[in-house]
């Protein structure tokens, strides 16, 4: 599978490894694409798995819409379900990193039927995240607020990615990701959409609201994450009713994939595999 369709949209996948493997869902955050799991999917092939990696809403050229509502939560749950049906896949085990996660974490929440595990790396459950404002994350999350502001943030974002080298560099990102994001996001026309994100937090969606999560879960921290502390992070048990592992890599920022792919390769197989044990596989 190259592309699959929800309504009006077509969204470019990247769908590797035996085809008869078990499938992962790889979702990527901002501001990257589905190669920002380069590294970690051929570790996966090679222990038999399948990976489904989307260029998600807003990402993909034929899935850009321009409201905010279009970028809330259910919608970018429901583009996965939809993959997962034109993938003929009932359930799968899901990944995501950064916004990746966040989707993740909806998904096995409010489609548990879809998810036959859940790997979520550095953002925490969405109701740990709420909860941990207080406690310091609002300090560290300044940057969604200045996203809000209509216009100005793709003109200056995209400025920077296209006239600085190190751009990629300065956000913490290894190479070689770091030298694509100008080519793959602002170049690519993804910024404006990669916002939309951001833009559609503030809108109320029941159909999204942060609930328990029921199925084996994972969740993967660096603890030199600049942009989520130990808070959320601690607070990610209190949301899951099912075996749950919370794994800490020291020294570690918010890039797992680029720059720990062993380790998060490792966590997500360790997850997948308590599923098989759990079925008598």
């Amino acid at each position: 599978m190259t592309t699959f369709q929800r309504g009006p949209y077509t969204f470019d996948v990247i769908d590797a490894g035996p085809l008869e493997g078990e499938p992962i869902v790889l979702l990527h955050g901002f501001p990257q694409r589905a190669g920002s799991w380069d590294l970690v999917a051929p570790l996966l092939h090679g222990r038999g798995f399948r990976t489904i990696a989307p260029d998600q809403r807003g990402y993909s050229p034929g899935a850009r819409p321009t409201r905010r509502r279009d970028y809330m939560q259910a919608e970018l749950v429901a583009d996965i379900v939809a993959m997962l049906d034109a993938a003929d896949v009932g359930d799968a085990h899901i990944v995501g990193h950064d916004w990746g996660a966040a989707v993740a974490w909806t998904l096995a929440a409010h489609h548990p039927d879809r998810v036959r595990t859940l790997t979520a790396l550095s953002v925490p459950h969405p109701g740990a995240f709420m909860q941990a404002m207080p406690r310091g994350q609002i300090l560290r999350s300044w940057y969604m607020l200045v996203f809000q502001i209509p216009a100005l943030p793709e003109k200056v974002l995209g400025r920077l990615m296209t006239s600085r080298p190190d751009f990629g560099v300065q956000m913490g990102l290894p190479e070689p990701f770091a030298s694509r994001v100008a080519a793959e996001i602002a170049e690519y026309g993804a910024l404006p959409g990669a916002l939309g994100w951001y833009r559609a937090m503030s809108l109320p969606d029941k159909r999204s609201a942060p609930a328990r999560v029921k199925v084996p879960t994972t969740y993967v921290w660096g603890d030199r994450d600049p942009a989520l502390g130990g808070a959320g992070a601690r607070l990610c048990s209190g949301w899951v009713d099912a075996p749950y592992d919370f794994l800490v890599l020291p020294g570690a920022d918010h890039w797992l994939p680029e720059s720990r792919p062993d380790q998060v390769a490792a966590a997500i197989m360790s997850r997948a595999n308590t599923a098989a044990v759990r079925d008598g596989v």
